[in-house]
């Protein structure tokens, strides 16, 4: 029986931080070794780290990226590498992965298929391969591709398979949204059982900018079953040994592909067959490794651990210890909290009070209980003071006009203007509680509390933060987001008696429409024929188009939807379009 012993590096890598990320390939490669594995594969653009956008336009960074695979070839001794770099050849860059064998460069694979939607943009800095290699890595056949490749039929696996592929080594840097995973594995199972290979997935880990990698790399068998899988969310080292002799087995019984017209697809990328190393016995008498399956997470779960690896890991990659959140005593607030005392530590987190004449004492206790369940401390700074000198300073301007939003958002004003004072002062990252509703709405005050690093629930609609601070309270060994919090109509509090249903819709009226219209671009016509109101939807959808001057000055925050504002929808400033 001829069993090839794979491993899939899932490791969380920073952009930029070439030492770094060749020393986590390095250590991995020495786990590799010692577990007796044939060849270990690292995730897309490893060494540079992913996605290393414009720095790819920069010729001093692409060679130091090509000296880091050079210094990984020379340590490859005894085990095969597959890893992902930026291959550079006359004036063109390749987004590449390459195959390393026991000292050797065995030959670098180019990514065919481009990725130029949504939040990718390759079009802009790389060239497309044209080839299909397959490399014969100890007696084994092993396709390799990366990330998008795998995502088309007939692609750089069907080439592969056509000379003699057994497995297929597929590296990724595949961002996250809510579902996808679900949606990803059954697109792997397909292409594995469509071309009767074994698929080994290895996707990134870990949080980059706005978006978040969520590991969760597969082996399927010829069958389309995974055999093996690794965490999500975390640094994790997959090892499954695999029966090669089962691709046989299994083609014997599958006649579709020798009916296939090699012409079809030839076009696709010339087919190259490497030979390696031959294949010796003496692997054969390691003791096996079974494949182990990781319990995927769903639903808020799933969202909420991608909410706080995004937060760890950009507070810390961007060389903060600690954060700084407003909290109001709303639900917003409390739920990023929780997550940044999750991601941090509670003694990284601090919270700050800034109450004013129109803070509700339930808002205050609110706040003060939730310090207390977290264990985060809490900074008090009444703004009343400032606000009365501020209204004082504007009195001769605003005599004789009728409060209104002017005089609102002066209060948060106030308090953008001191957390960032404090976070100037103590190298903390102010954390920004909005959402993705409020964004969307321009129910946000510029300058005020959109002052902050880093937008934690940015894209996570109104309704689903509820659903998020359900799921924290479910978990642990008590609640730590008070139920009053919960329960009581979100409020501003910038005037007395205030609720977000004067100024907006129920959030169960507001959070579909927004989704229709930001992320699903329904006309102003299909919105209605879901059977909402023309009125509520015209008034919604010109307040998404009158806010995208404040979206642009927004912070960056992490994606969890399939459009997030960002990276995803790039809309006009200036723009006289209306839908309705």
């Amino acid at each position: 029986m001829r069993k090839f012993r794979i491993a899939l590096a899932q490791i969380n890598t920073t952009v930029g931080d070439i030492p770094g990320n060749v020393e986590k390939i390095l250590s991995r490669m020495e786990q590799c070794v010692d577990a007796g594995v044939n060849l270990v594969a690292f995730p897309e653009l490893s060494i540079s780290g992913y996605p290393p956008e414009d720095l790819l336009l920069k010729s001093q960074f692409l060679a130091e990226n090509r000296r880091a695979l050079n210094e990984i070839v020379a340590k490859s001794r005894g085990i095969g590498v597959v890893v992902g770099f930026a291959d550079t050849e006359a004036g063109e860059v390749y987004n590449a992965a390459a195959v390393v064998f026991d000292g050797k460069l065995a030959g670098i694979y180019r990514k065919l298929f481009l990725p130029n939607y949504g939040v990718f943009d390759e079009d802009r800095y790389f060239r497309a391969g044209d080839t299909c290699p397959v490399y014969i890595v100890d007696g084994t056949s092993i396709g390799v591709s990366i990330c998008e490749d795998i995502w088309h039929p007939i692609g750089p696996t069907v080439i592969q398979r056509s000379i003699g592929a057994e497995v297929i080594v597929n590296i990724n840097g595949s961002p996250f949204q809510a579902g996808k995973r679900v949606f990803r594995e059954k697109m792997l199972a397909t292409r594995a059982a469509d071309n009767g290979v074994f698929l080994a997935y290895v996707n990134l880990v870990g949080g980059q900018d706005e978006l978040v990698f969520d590991g969760a790399s597969m082996v399927f068998a010829p069958s389309g079953d995974v055999i093996a899988s690794a965490r999500q969310f975390e640094e994790d080292l997959l090892i499954a040994d695999l029966d090669v002799e089962a691709v046989f087995r299994s083609r014997l019984k599958e006649p579709r592909p020798r009916k296939e017209d090699p012409n079809w697809y030839r076009d696709v990328g010339r087919p190259v067959l490497v030979q390696v190393s031959d294949w010796n016995a003496a692997p054969c008498d390691r003791p096996p490794v079974h494949g182990r399956a990781e319990r995927p997470y769903d639903g808020a779960a799933e969202v909420y651990r991608a909410l706080e690896l995004g937060t760890r890991d950009y507070v810390r990659k961007c060389g903060f210890e600690g954060a700084l959140i407003a909290l109001s005593g709303g639900i917003d607030s409390s739920l990023v909290a929780v997550i940044a005392a999750d991601a941090l530590g509670s003694e990284n987190v601090i919270g700050v009070s800034m109450p004013s004449r129109f803070s509700s004492e339930g808002s205050v206790t609110d706040t003060e209980l939730l310090a207390q369940n977290l264990g985060i401390e809490l900074w008090t700074l009444p703004i009343e003071r400032t606000f009365d000198a501020m209204l004082e300073t504007l009195a001769p301007r605003f005599t004789e006009t009728e409060w209104g939003v002017a005089e609102e958002n002066v209060q948060s004003r106030i308090r953008g203007n001191l957390l960032m004072a404090l976070s100037n002062k103590f190298g903390m990252m102010a954390l920004t509680t909005g959402n993705k509703s409020e964004m969307a709405t321009g129910y946000a005050t510029i300058y005020g509390d959109m002052s902050g690093g880093f937008a934690v629930i940015k894209d996570v609609p109104k309704l689903m933060c509820y659903e998020l601070a359900e799921y924290r309270n479910s978990i642990g060994a008590k609640p730590v987001i008070p139920q009053n919090v919960i329960d009581k109509p979100p409020s501003a509090e910038l005037r007395p008696d205030q609720l977000d249903s004067d100024s907006l819709p129920p959030y169960e009226e507001l959070d579909p429409i927004l989704k229709a219209y930001v992320e699903d671009d329904v006309s102003f016509d299909g919105i209605l024929a879901m059977g909402w109101d023309a009125e509520t939807v015209a008034r919604i959808t010109g307040l998404v188009d009158r806010s995208e001057y404040k979206r642009r000055q927004a912070a960056p925050g992490i994606k969890i939807t399939p459009r997030n504002f960002g990276r995803d929808r790039r809309m006009p400033i200036t723009n006289r379009w209306k839908p309705f």
